[in-house]
């Protein structure tokens, strides 16, 4: 989703959100991520400005005090950063590939059926649509965020073809956006 580039190329300018409008987001938060709920007043302060950065391509990034949380594409589905991602690791459903399957994660591919149920992958049971955090054998933390393209179920069975689509992973144009103190005050501060 985001490429490769410059973060400034990225980011064009930020808007604070009005109370009445993070109330509507955080529901809309709780609708797609349920574990999130005894989180989200940690997560987003009640005090805390809330902001939506504009970016290239209809994309909206959501900022707290200029931490990039969660981000969409036009009015779809919230996405989680995976910054965010790595502090509440239960935010969202796991689904585990095997050691082979990392480099092709890290490189912005999407997952595909073989990877997911080899020696090593984990495959938890989730509804096609989800968002899900792609895990690795022996590794801590998420490597990617992705939407399910196909059930647990058929991935076991067929074995082939795309597994999960990914959305957001480590070093993409997204990873290393930083605050607003590097990109100006009209990005993400």
């Amino acid at each position: 989703m985001f490429k490769k580039s410059d973060e400034k190329e990225n980011a064009s300018h930020s808007i604070q959100l009005k109370t009445s409008v993070i109330k509507g987001i955080k529901n809309q938060l709780i609708e797609q991520f349920p574990g999130i709920q005894p989180w989200l007043n940690q997560i987003m302060p009640k005090k805390d400005p809330v902001k939506i950065v504009r970016c290239r391509e209809h994309r909206e990034i959501l900022t707290v005090k200029g931490e990039l949380l969660f981000f969409r594409e036009r009015d779809g589905p919230f996405y989680s950063a995976l910054r965010l991602l790595h502090k509440y690791p239960f935010i969202l459903p796991h689904q585990q590939v095997d050691k082979g399957a990392i480099k092709f994660v890290l490189s912005g591919a999407t997952t595909v059926c073989p990877g997911l149920t080899s020696p090593g992958a984990k495959l938890h049971p989730v509804v096609v649509g989800s968002i899900v955090a792609i895990m690795a054998e022996g590794k801590q933390h998420a490597l990617c965020a992705g939407v399910m393209k196909v059930s647990a179920e058929d991935t076991e069975k067929v074995k082939r073809g795309t597994g999960i689509e990914n959305i957001h992973y480590l070093n993409d144009g997204l990873w290393p956006m930083k605050t607003s103190a590097s990109l100006g005050r009209n990005a993400l501060g």
